[in-house]
């Protein structure tokens, strides 16, 4: 019996979301919700999903939906995912995970006593060259692993486009800045590569005070755009991570790191994605890293029904972590990554705020 899906959102969680959880064998994408009836039904019909949603906390408590697909802004979101675990939802939630850290714990705790699968959008694990990159490491391709850097430096508003449906993220309070959202995703991937960070010291600010659009649009920024996190983690491995939505022709995606015996770097020209993400290693002694090439095996999965060439980049890992949930929720393996994992960001993000409040490096286990 399938497995029914509910959408919240009408922007991303259709565009991307839905071709995501339709390539997912055993899922029927029955609902979709928005903010008002007219564009509820105006994205049920444009997309062929059955049931238009306008109140998120009726669709929570709907019967015949299994997983919820929770795609809205921090802020208002921690209400819905809350009622979702209270109604025995499995939740697939957005990043960052909650607004904030208060929010988090409390979504962390509603999990752990609703017995449900929760997974978050950080999705980058899942890409084909992040993958090889883990079974490498794993295998002891560097060695005792020493340090490297995290780069995911983006321009998404240095010259404002007025349609960018995402510019809102210039106001504060609504649980948004480039280390919650990016810093999420790196800090996320950082974890599942190399394990709990034991320590950090930080560096969060504002490169660009006003986000500018040629037809002379300002819109005053509130949020933090620019931020340096300095990691320990309980290996003893150092790693320094930097991520803005403001750099100025941005790098994009660059993972580089090195050990006793080898060094891996992963680069992408954007948002890692499994079409565009590459990844080099070298030995020691080798001249320099050498491309390496991805296996068939990580680039096209038989039980899903797109592979790494989707039209729509994001789909291939997201309907890869997607797949893993629902098995989850048959009892089979885990689903990656889950609430559990998005406490332990969170908790690296508070580290991080205290940092910065105190000037100092901040323990993980100061933050509970």
């Amino acid at each position: 019996m399938a497995l029914h899906v509910g959408i919240i959102s009408a922007s991303w969680g259709t565009f991307a979301h839905l071709p995501a959880w339709r390539a997912v064998p055993g899922i029927d994408v029955v609902a979709v919700c928005t903010s008002r009836r007219q564009t509820a039904e105006a994205a049920a019909a444009r997309h062929g999903i059955a049931r238009p949603f306008w109140d998120a906390q009726a669709l929570a408590a709907d019967p015949d939906i299994d997983i919820v697909d929770c795609g809205t802004r921090p802020s208002i979101r921690e209400a819905m995912v809350l009622a979702c675990l209270a109604h025995g939802k499995h939740v697939y939630n957005a990043i960052p995970f909650a607004a904030g850290l208060d929010g988090a714990r409390r979504l962390h705790q509603a999990w752990l006593q609703s017995g449900t699968v929760g997974v978050v959008d950080a999705f980058s694990e899942w890409v084909p060259a992040h993958r090889l990159a883990k079974e490498m490491i794993d295998q002891g391709y560097l060695g005792q692993p020493f340090g490297g850097i995290c780069l995911f430096n983006l321009s998404l508003f240095n010259t404002l486009n007025p349609r960018f449906p995402y510019n809102w993220f210039a106001q504060d309070g609504l649980g948004v800045s480039a280390v919650r959202n990016l810093g999420s995703q790196a800090l996320h991937m950082l974890s599942f590569l190399f394990g709990d960070v034991a320590e950090l010291v930080a560096h969060d600010g504002r490169l660009l005070d006003e986000w500018r659009a040629p037809d002379g649009t300002v819109i005053k920024a509130e949020t933090n755009d620019f931020a340096n996190l300095l990691l320990r983690f309980a290996s003893g491995m150092v790693i320094q991570c930097q991520v803005s939505w403001n750099a100025t022709l941005g790098s994009g995606w660059t993972l580089d790191v090195f050990g006793a015996n080898g060094r891996i770097v992963a680069r992408a020209p954007s948002f890692p994605t499994s079409r565009d993400t590459t990844l080099h290693a070298g030995k020691l002694g080798d001249a320099t890293p050498q491309p390496i090439d991805i296996p068939q095996r990580f680039l096209h999965a038989g039980d899903i029904g797109i592979d790494a060439g989707a039209e729509i980049q994001a789909t291939h890992p997201m309907a890869l972590s997607m797949h893993a949930m629902v098995q989850a929720i048959s009892g089979e393996g885990r689903a990656r990554p889950d609430f559990a994992q998005a406490w332990k960001v969170e908790r690296m993000l508070g580290a991080a705020c205290l940092s910065m409040r105190e000037r100092r490096w901040v323990r993980l286990d100061e933050i509970a």
